[in-house]
């Protein structure tokens, strides 16, 4: 019995010192015996005056030894409970990642393991056991006693937590799992890929402005007024504001001010019908205004418009599908005279051919006409836009088929004073209307001819061929080819020829238009061949003012057509490659964004110093119009 309390010894706790002294076979008792046989010696050796000397001078070092060691054991202990608090850390980090593998097993692996880490697995040797279930146990945070269960949670120190207490544990871990997830880890991809096709390619540090702006935007429900801010950064916040879904009743009156001429809402979605007649209250002197998603506008609104705003010459709505077809007849009766723009778009039930017939005759001065998407109008409305003798700019999409005839009618006596021609989505129109635009349009600087199946290469190759109009700024002539799914390569030299813009109307166009040319789209005109490609973005050939390139879905271009690109185009800021799966390995340039291109992602981002916002906000502007 004693002898087996004779080895049942209790040992405390040890400090870092204590084990390094041992390690090295040096005890206390060892210390003290050295220096009582080092003291006798001098005292034996020399007088009594030296030996009180030497005696004061080992006295003096055994306390430097004492103080030195009381220093090392207050470091050790604070080391400790710096470990402590970082294991503590670690657990909760691993209770709240769920399924990391132990500490110990992966430590262990490693071989670069150090000294304060083999303390560590030595203080997890020693820890005490987990009571088994059924056992009593106290809890680590109030002291209470409980029931131990299999799942009994465990608490920053290591003890077993009451039921309670481990509910409140657990919710803590798991706000602190959802705060470390919601710490942004730099830009997010979507975020960039999402700039990056608003035409934003951010690059390098933002200007102040920018800063400003996504501030501004962010804090939305704490700014009183915007202040004199200039009409071009109020349209920026516009944007921005109507892409965050945050242009609501409460932010609409940061961007009223009775001095502005002009009230744009991207996205007025969110807006009820006091909300406009608040807008014509506050802005009774505007002269141009332009709502999308305008799902609350009705006769009222428009009414009041009528009534407070008498200087409106820019009109843009897009989806006010409550107005009746009379408020718009009225509309262009009391306000046609001075009205000089109007863009309409996603129009269903209540806009027809006799509102046309309308505008031809109660607007002497339109110079803008834009009508897409308004599913009423057809033929009737096309023979009403070929009497307005004032168009300049005009631009179509109908839902109903439109006659050659009629078509090329409204080119004869609208297109010598025309500057901008957009035929979207005329899919009988054939090679008879190009031929009459390179016969009649003179002075266009933007012409779009899109989504057609008819026209055939060889009449785009006339149109561009000995033209007399100027050098075009803007080229679209996206999605102009066959769509037989049975002849996925088109119709043979036999059958005609290719239809759609192809190889022979691509070079003319470059030829014609090259010099001058900042925007070109030509998606999908899958019949331009890889030859094509390389003869006109050859490198020796330079466009110096083309900026922005969509040639998605031309499925010959390959990584060469796109190394010319950036070698001819000196200027360019954005180019667009969906679907060119021969793309692979390519280095772009600093300041060019391309887009759509998986197989090259590593070299896509390396951007350089971005683009111009003024520059993307501008040609997203220029797109629309």
């Amino acid at each position: 019995m004693s002898g087996r309390r004779g080895g049942n010894t209790i040992r405390g706790p040890r400090s870092a010192l204590t084990d390094f002294l041992a390690s090295h076979n040096i005890s206390a008792q060892q210390i003290r015996d050295d220096y009582e046989q080092r003291r006798r010696q001098t005292e034996q050796d020399a007088g009594e005056g030296a030996s009180n000397e030497q005696a004061q001078q080992d006295e003096d070092e055994a306390l430097a030894v004492a103080a030195q060691a009381e220093e090392d054991e207050k470091q050790s202990k604070k080391r400790k409970r710096k470990r402590n608090e970082d294991a503590i850390e670690n657990i909760k980090k691993a209770k709240a990642s769920k399924g990391g593998k132990s500490k110990k097993k992966g430590k262990k692996a490693d071989p670069d393991v150090g000294d304060d880490d083999d303390e560590e697995y030595e203080d997890d040797f020693y820890r005490k056991a987990r009571p088994a279930p059924g056992q009593f146990e106290h809890c680590e945070v109030c002291s209470k006693r409980f029931t131990v269960t299999p799942y009994s949670k465990e608490g920053p120190d290591g003890n077993l937590l009451c039921t309670p207490c481990g509910k409140e544990f657990t919710k803590d871990l798991k706000k602190e799992q959802i705060a470390v997830q919601k710490q942004p880890m730099g830009r997010k991809r979507r975020k960039v890929e999402s700039e990056k096709l608003d035409g934003v390619a951010a690059g390098g540090a933002k200007s102040l402005v920018q800063l400003c702006i996504t501030r501004i935007a962010k804090h939305h429900a704490d700014v009183e007024e915007l202040g004199d801010l200039p009409e071009n950064l109020l349209d920026r916040l516009s944007a921005i504001f109507s892409k965050k879904r945050v242009m609501k009743s409460k932010t609409l009156p940061l961007f009223l001010r009775p001095d502005l001429d002009a009230v744009v809402v991207h996205d007025a979605a969110y807006l009820e019908e006091e909300d406009y007649k608040q807008m014509f209250a506050v802005c009774p002197n505007m002269r141009k205004l332009s709502l999308s998603n305008t799902c609350q506008f009705k006769d009222a609104s428009m009414d009041y418009m009528l009534e407070r705003c008498h200087k409106l010459q820019h009109i843009q709505l897009y989806a006010a599908n409550l107005v009746t077809e009379e408020m718009w007849q009225r509309l262009f009766r009391e306000a046609g005279k001075q009205l000089l723009t109007l863009k309409l778009k996603w129009l269903d039930a209540a806009f027809e051919d006799d509102v046309v017939a309308d505008i031809a005759t109660h607007c002497p001065k339109l110079e803008r006409l834009k009508f897409k998407l308004c599913r009423r109008l057809g033929e009737a409305s096309v023979n009403s836009i070929a009497q307005m003798k004032d168009l300049q700019h005009l631009s179509l999409q109908l839902n109903h088929s439109i006659s050659t005839a009629a078509l090329i009618n409204l080119i004869n006596l609208r297109g010598p004073k025309l500057q901008t021609l957009s035929l979207e989505k005329f899919v009988d129109a054939d090679d008879k209307v190009l031929t009459s635009i390179h016969n009649s349009c003179t002075r266009l600087t933007k012409f779009r001819f899109s989504e057609n199946d008819t026209a055939t290469d060889t009449a785009f190759t006339a149109l561009f061929t000995n033209w007399s109009n100027p050098p075009l700024h803007f080229a679209d002539f996206n999605s102009t080819r066959d769509i037989d799914n049975n002849n996925p390569t088109g119709p043979t030299s036999d059958e005609g020829g290719p239809i759609g813009l192809a190889s022979a109307g691509f070079k003319a166009l470059m030829y014609h238009s090259g010099a001058s040319l900042k925007n070109l789209n030509i998606a999908s005109c899958r019949f331009i061949d890889l030859g094509a490609f390389i003869d006109v973005f050859n490198g020796a050939q330079t466009y110096p003012a083309l900026e922005y390139i969509n040639l998605s879905f031309c499925n010959k271009v390959d990584t060469s057509v796109i190394a010319g690109i950036f070698q001819s185009c000196p200027k360019l800021r954005q180019l667009v490659a969906f679907g060119c799966f021969d793309v692979q390995d390519v280095v772009v340039p600093g300041g060019i964004a391309l887009i759509g291109v998986p197989r090259a992602q590593d070299a896509i981002e390396q951007f350089g110093t971005g683009m111009d916002v003024e520059w993307a906000v501008g040609r997203m502007v220029e797109v629309g119009a």
